[in-house]
């Protein structure tokens, strides 16, 4: 009966140690809320949560630019950001974003979505890589990506369904995204 538990014991520990490892990627990981997400707290933000789908069309009358104040709750970051429950702040607010010439260097033809976290691999703000891809972060959103780590931090890519050539760049980490365009390959 002692071995058996022994062997029990290293069974289920040898199985934790590999899951432990396991970590979504750009083929198909997601991550699941932190079991401890309650309302009200910075743990409901972030901390490897990946929505499962982008915000909805906004149909509100349009303002320019980013919103000035976007801490929802105390310990909330005051930038665009995702709270575990999926519902996007920031996004709410009808602020527009202006391009002269959408999709001025095409589509982007990776996928896009929950199941696909892209590692980021240098670069700055201005010009960043994402599997071989170079975007760019909106200039009203740069004061957004300040804690950000360009050469290790996860992202995921959005449709925006509000601003033509756009996407919203998430960060599970931060639980922050901010506007991005597509500059090529």
């Amino acid at each position: 009966m002692g071995t058996l538990r022994i062997s029990l014991a290293a069974l289920l520990l040898a199985g934790g140690i590999s899951a432990f490892g396991q970590r979504g990627g750009e083929h198909g990981g997601k991550a699941a809320p932190p079991s401890h997400a309650q309302g009200g707290h910075q743990s409901d933000v972030g901390h490897g949560y990946v929505p499962p789908r982008g915000p909805a069309p906004h149909a509100s009358a349009p303002a320019k630019g980013a919103p000035a104040h976007l801490q929802d709750q105390p310990g909330h970051p005051n930038a665009p950001h995702v709270h575990t429950n999926g519902q996007w702040v920031g996004h709410e607010s009808g602020a527009k974003y202006h391009l002269d010439h959408p999709w001025q260097h095409g589509h982007f033809p990776g996928a896009i979505g929950a199941s696909h976290i892209y590692r980021l691999a240098g670069g700055s703000p201005s010009r960043f890589f994402l599997n071989g891809f170079y975007f760019s972060v909106a200039s009203p959103d740069l004061a957004y990506v300040n804690g950000w780590l360009w050469d290790s931090d996860d992202l995921v890519l959005y449709d925006d369904p509000d601003d033509p050539g756009y996407y919203l760049a998430y960060n599970p980490r931060t639980g922050v995204y901010v506007h991005v365009t597509f500059l090529g390959s």
